[in-house]
């Protein structure tokens, strides 16, 4: 009888063990990024006509201790999910295409590609004279590397693919140099249809996992200070109206990906909703301050760019909730990281990005 219960015993540890190994183990051997500035990981810095740069201090100076082009103090969601999954950080775009050109390297990199760049948006035209990249742009770049064989399609079906985009286009909406042909409504409407070809675009590329994420709040960002109809004394509420309408869309396109793309799976990040909560409770998340930025000059620190101009830096950047006049601080981005991994589905839904890298994607032979 003892023996049998020793046998028993040996049993349920060998099973836990096999358990404990498949849920630390994940089926995401690569990430592919689309986005704006919350993602790029410095693709901008390689492109000698883009003026929308984070490519000197004090930019990156609190985790890689030097400017990488993130427009953070450190790390981004992204770079978070590598340490998540147990993979390097991925290369920008350009910068793995200058070393394969120059034959620095013999292929692009087995874990992936961010091809996000700041200042662009789902519009083509958002910031084009500023030289950077829009997502249509950053389409092209992947297909093309498809095309010619350059990623191994099996390598995409079992990748990870992170959309984010949109807070350019919007705000750039109250920027008052030209007036806009499009009523609010219309204008986001035509920003969905881009994201809508984006997904059915990188699905025929062979994406399965996709994640959406909503945008933040950016009507309370500090940079608001520069448009003109907007109060500093609290959130912008005409520029928030529209960022809920397109968050509200990008859900209905998550919804609709298992029945439009047989085979994919997508998740709904919900960024606003989480910021929102850091703002309404900041002390439980380590925040003293939510609506200045740490680096920067003039009125909420959002008058100018962060390195810039007579800027100055708060001394304790992670209980800020904003790194510069538009972007989060590292420790903002680690929160929702972590909220977006294994957070609930008021978080992020259907499942959390965890469940999503734990899935076993079935490659057609």
């Amino acid at each position: 009888m003892d023996a049998m219960n020793k046998n028993k015993q040996l049993l349920l540890i060998l099973m836990l063990s096999v358990l404990i190994t498949m849920v630390a183990s994940y089926n995401v051997p690569a990430i592919f990024t689309f986005g704006d500035s919350i993602f790029d990981a410095g693709n901008n810095r390689f492109k000698k006509d883009c003026t929308i740069q984070a490519n000197f201090t004090p930019y990156g100076q609190n985790y890689f201790h030097h400017p990488t082009g993130r427009f953070t103090n450190g790390r981004t969601v992204p770079d978070f999910f590598c340490q998540f999954l147990g993979i390097d950080l991925q290369k920008p775009f350009l910068q793995a295409a200058m070393e394969v050109n120059n034959n620095k390297s013999q292929g692009y990199p087995s874990n992936g590609i961010n091809f996000a760049s700041a200042g662009s948006g789902v519009m083509n035209a958002t910031n084009a004279d500023e030289g950077v990249m829009s997502i249509h742009q950053q389409l092209e770049q992947f297909k093309l590397l498809m095309n010619q064989n350059r990623i191994d399609k099996k390598l995409v079906q079992q990748s990870l693919f992170l959309f984010e985009s949109g807070s350019n286009d919007i705000f750039n909406y109250f920027i008052p140099f030209e007036t806009p042909t499009l009523d609010p409504d219309a204008f986001v409407d035509v920003m969905l249809a881009e994201v809508g070809y984006l997904i059915d675009q990188i699905y025929q590329l062979g994406a399965r996992r996709i994640g959406i994420f909503s945008l933040g709040p950016v009507g309370c960002v500090p940079a608001r200070a520069l448009l003109p109809g907007a109060t500093v004394t609290k959130c912008f509420g005409k520029m928030n109206k529209m960022i809920k309408k397109y968050n509200k869309g990008l859900e209905t396109i998550v919804m609709s990906v298992p029945l439009t793309h047989p085979g994919a799976v997508a998740v709904y990040g919900a960024v606003y909703d989480i910021v929102q909560r850091f703002r309404a409770i900041p002390q439980r998340y380590g925040f003293s301050n939510t609506s200045t930025a740490c680096c920067g000059v003039g009125v909420l620190k959002g008058m100018s760019q962060c390195g810039k101009e007579e800027f100055s830096v708060c001394e304790n950047p992670n209980e800020y909730l904003f790194w510069d006049f538009f972007h989060p601080s590292e420790h903002t981005y680690k929160l929702l990281s972590k909220a977006l991994w294994s957070g609930k589905p008021s978080r992020i839904r259907p499942f959390n990005i965890q469940t999503l890298a734990n899935m076993t994607v079935v490659i057609p032979p």
